[in-house]
């Protein structure tokens, strides 16, 4: 019974396409300013953090769009940060904080939340998202969380 009802309490996201919690997804088109620089979407920010102190980081940012942004920040021939591990979460909080504190509307939407669980539900990814088997650590949709009770 209790699974039952907790998938009605859960809000499920991936895609920016999906109404109204496409906004939730990194690849969403809500930029902002951060860091003295306008990224396109929180991903290009993230992506490109990985890199910082090198000529990668505006490579990032200029890009088009947040697949192309993802793509150049899982290429390994470009000189990871060797504290990434251990920041890269506060880097996503930093990010979509931000994101959220700049569009008033998608804001908005995540208050309207309320305590419902949010959940990227991702197939592929284990450490951001639920994974196909639901297995994941969702640390996407904690960062969503944590950020509505920031924005509260």
């Amino acid at each position: 019974m209790y699974s039952y009802l907790a998938k009605f309490m859960t809000i499920y996201f991936y895609s920016t396409r999906e109404n109204p919690y496409g906004c939730f997804s990194n690849f969403s088109a809500h930029g902002f300013n951060l860091d003295e620089a306008w990224w396109r979407t929180s991903e290009h920010y993230f992506q490109a953090q990985k890199f910082i102190g090198t000529p990668h980081v505006e490579q990032i940012r200029l890009v088009l769009t947040p697949k192309d942004a993802a793509k150049m920040g899982r290429e390994r021939f470009r000189p990871l940060r060797s504290d990434w591990e251990q920041v890269k979460d506060d880097v996503m909080l930093k990010a979509v904080l931000c994101k959220f504190q700049t569009h008033a509307d998608i804001c908005e939407i995540l208050l309207s939340t309320g305590n419902q669980l949010i959940v990227e539900n991702s197939p592929i990814d284990y450490y951001w998202g639920c994974g196909a088997d639901g297995s994941g650590k969702n640390k996407l949709g904690q960062v969503l969380m944590q950020v509505r009770d920031l924005l509260r």
